[in-house]
């Protein structure tokens, strides 16, 4: 499968077109011109005896014959030159970006001697507050980070850590601190943003999905400080996502390309959590360039990304932003070998509605995908004390599929993260809580679980980065074949279970 070709055509009927006032007089001087070329012409003929009546049937052949074969042709050609001069360049960032993939390795969590070593969430967040200047604007579905929060936990000290940080930012360094966040329920009061609005440590703006949709939560966990550096991936304001639940991330510095159009994002959530309603158009400033068709190449260590943001649900979305469903499966459409997938719950159904509905869209990818183009398909799903009896169901579904026919290819599994005692008192912890996918040729970190919920009207973000060096060199090192090492170290260690 190749990526679609970025282009944009504007019609030649477009270039054409003429007032309609005028028809009359076109008509009009059309027949006259003809007259008066017939009456030249017959006068030529009675002059100068060069031409008889008997060529008028090959002349008009000739241009019949004209009309049918070379005008296509050239209608072909201009259409072409029309294409070339409107197709849309892929934007250059001129920022020297450096992107990094982060994870959180819950405690007691060991791989095998020589496995990837990623950054940490915990020192990602601490560095980012320390690099802020101006301000720190974190989009947020709930806030737990204090060691008296959830359960007495030593671990929950790095939970603290990062939140003194903040509020030393907020308060003593001058950092203009923005936060939105889940709207508060009585199980997720958000205690600690509230401490902070109090001290005057941060503005916070709530958002209320009930008023504004009907349905569904924040669900995004996005960084953005001083729009030149951001963190996108699956840790929640959380003690436990830097200790006890594992996550995984993306972090990108000094890339004001990206991190200002993730800004994008962020000051829609702004605007709704003051408004509680969705505008009728979205102000033009919260507009996009950077999308599937007219992705932002970024260069790190000499490899080319080409990378864009998606957004859910798609009423949230401004003009130019790509929907994450549509991200998703152009991820999925786009690949050639393999397609790896990481994800705490897959539902090809809602699971939050009052009534369960069937959503098979991406089902119906990953099984075209294996059918249809013979990819090969491996699904890492987690299994906790949380998961859905019913999710296996789906899952055996797919699993039925592999080695159906010659080249069919779909392997399930589950990663079950390990608990001491004292871990298993902690609650909603010891998980795979990531969220991403991996190609042969492209990465798609996300924010959401995949079931409809979340990308019919629960908003998350996603990053989408396309490795256009992986035919050239395929031993080079790359953001996206370092995910793919995540994935196949997750795979093939001892956490990872067979599915039954």
């Amino acid at each position: 499968m190749k990526l679609p070709a970025d282009v944009s055509i504007k019609s030649p009927k477009a270039i054409l077109e003429v007032s309609g006032t005028n028809d009359e007089a076109d008509l009009w001087a059309e027949e006259y011109t003809q007259t008066d070329i017939i009456e030249y012409q017959g006068a030529k003929w009675k002059k100068h005896k060069l031409c008889r009546p008997s060529c008028i049937p090959i002349t008009l052949l000739c241009i019949m014959i004209f009309l049918v074969v070379l005008l296509p042709v050239l209608d072909q050609t201009t259409e072409r030159a029309l294409q070339e001069l409107n197709r849309k360049p892929v934007h250059q960032c001129s920022n020297s970006c450096s992107l990094h993939l982060v994870e959180t390795i819950p405690d007691g969590l060991i791989f095998e001697n020589g496995s990837i070593n990623n950054p940490s969430t915990y020192n990602t967040w601490l560095e980012l507050i320390n690099l802020a200047h101006e301000r720190i604007e974190i989009a947020s579905l709930y806030w737990t980070l204090r060691q008296s929060e959830v359960y007495p936990d030593p671990s929950s000290i790095k939970g603290e850590n990062i939140f003194q940080a903040l509020l030393k930012a907020g308060t003593d360094r001058g950092i203009a601190i923005k936060i939105t966040q889940n709207a508060p329920t009585q199980k997720m009061p958000n205690i600690d943003t509230e401490y902070l609005a109090k001290r005057k440590a941060a503005e916070v703006r709530s958002l209320n999905f009930g008023k504004i949709l009907g349905n569904g939560v924040l669900h995004t966990k996005m960084w953005i400080i001083d729009r030149m550096h951001i963190y996108i991936g699956s840790a929640n304001m959380d003690w436990r996502s830097l200790t006890q639940v594992k996550e995984l991330g993306i972090v990108i510095y000094n890339c004001s390309c990206i991190a200002e159009d993730a800004g994008k994002i962020f000051d829609a959530y702004w605007y709704l959590g003051e408004s509680e309603k969705i505008p009728s158009k979205w102000p033009s400033s919260l507009n996009t360039l950077f999308n599937i068709h007219n992705p932002l190449n970024v260069t790190y260590l000499s490899d080319m990304y080409n990378t864009f943001i998606t957004s859910s649900p798609q009423p949230f979305n401004p003009q130019g932003r790509t929907n994450d469903i549509d991200g998703l499966l152009y991820v999925m459409k786009n690949a050639e070998k393999f397609i790896y997938i990481a994800v705490m719950d897959y539902f090809p159904s809602t699971i939050y509605t009052p009534k369960v509905k069937y959503w098979p869209i991406i089902d119906d990818m990953i099984k075209s995908a294996a059918i249809d183009d013979k990819i090969k398909v491996k699904m890492l799903i987690s299994w906790w004390n949380h998961s859905r009896t019913s999710e296996d169901n789906f899952l055996r579904s797919l699993a039925s599929i592999d080695k159906t026919y010659p080249g069919v290819s779909l392997e399930i599994r589950r990663f079950i993260v390990p608990a001491n005692k004292t871990q298993q008192k902690i609650p909603y912890a010891r998980v795979n809580h990531n969220k991403y996918m991996v190609t042969d040729n492209m990465a798609f970190i996300g924010t959401s679980n995949w079931s409809g919920d979340y990308f019919i009207d629960t908003a998350g973000v996603s990053f989408i980065l396309h490795d256009s060096t992986v035919r050239e060199n395929l031993n080079n090192i790359t953001i996206r074949s370092q995910l793919q090492h995540i994935f196949e170290r997750d795979w093939n260690s001892v956490y990872s279970h067979s599915f039954q």
